[in-house]
């Protein structure tokens, strides 16, 4: 008697089990809000190059350094003399976003088959763009070498700008 109890009881479970899962009773329904955030195309213009003036070599190897705001430090042994700049950069963008900036390392400067090469160094890493504008400057240092032959020295590099 016992175990029919038992059948009895099991199957009434079952068949209450089933009866609860079929009602509508036990749906949910959740919202959610789709979004965008549309920024202006970035861009980047050159506005001045990076002038390193002009240079008399010496015996020795030496550098000639240009800060970020342009303002030329000649190395010993070297005689500098011209105009020097930091190479200038505007960015155009979306009020408020903040762009990363990079430079590469370093740049080449040609003169026929001569070379010298100069470290860059940019005047931040970031920008937070104000009025839908912002700026930075790339100053360098340029390793001359001894008797560095004569020439008008040459080479270009690329700054990025990219929204973080």
């Amino acid at each position: 008697m016992k175990i029919q109890k038992l059948k009895a009881v099991a199957a009434f479970a079952t068949l209450a089990a089933l009866g609860l899962g079929a009602t509508a009773a036990n749906a949910a329904t959740a919202t959610a809000t789709a979004r965008a955030k549309i920024l202006r195309q970035v861009t980047l213009t050159n506005t001045s190059d990076l002038q390193f003036g002009t240079i008399v070599t010496g015996a020795a190897a030496s550098t000639v350094a240009i800060s970020s705001s342009g303002a030329r430090t000649c190395g010993s042994g070297l005689v500098c003399s011209g105009a020097t700049t930091a190479a200038g950069f505007t960015i155009g963008g979306t009020t408020g976003a903040v762009v990363t900036i990079s430079v590469p390392a370093s740049v080449s400067l040609t003169s026929g088959a001569n070379t010298m090469t100069a470290s860059l160094s940019a005047s931040a890493t970031t920008a937070t763009l104000v009025a839908n504008a912002g700026s930075f400057s790339v100053g360098g240092t340029l390793s001359v070498g001894a008797n560095q032959v004569d020439g008008d020295y040459v080479g270009t590099f690329t700054a990025t700008v990219d929204y973080q």
